[in-house]
């Protein structure tokens, strides 16, 4: 539990920096768009049958595609599969478009 929360304290530290540099509009920080989307969680984990509840759909509209896209694109984040979490919009019926993964 301890070695998550590090590692997940890590990345948000880290990807905060990539987050502010690639914003494109986002209004929250990585790790509060990061904590606003907890409700997600389930329904992002790696081969997880779970649909994303009330509360993650909510959550994905209020922080848009914006900050979304920063969260997607930022570093790896311990047990969220990217790909689920780029079916959220969807999923959710959120009126934006999915995110495209940035390459360097």
């Amino acid at each position: 539990m301890k070695v998550g929360c590090l590692l997940l304290l890590f990345a948000a530290i880290a990807a905060v920096m990539v987050g502010q540099a690639a914003g494109q509009g986002c209004s929250y920080t990585f790790f509060s768009s990061l904590v606003q989307l907890i409700p997600c969680r389930p329904a992002v984990s790696p081969f997880s049958p779970i649909p994303p509840s009330e509360a993650c759909c909510n959550s994905v509209r209020m922080l848009g595609r914006a900050c979304l896209c920063v969260l997607v694109n930022g570093p790896p984040i311990s047990g969220v599969d990217r790909n689920m979490a780029m079916e959220l919009p969807a999923k959710c019926t959120a009126n934006f478009e999915p995110c495209n993964l940035w390459t360097p």
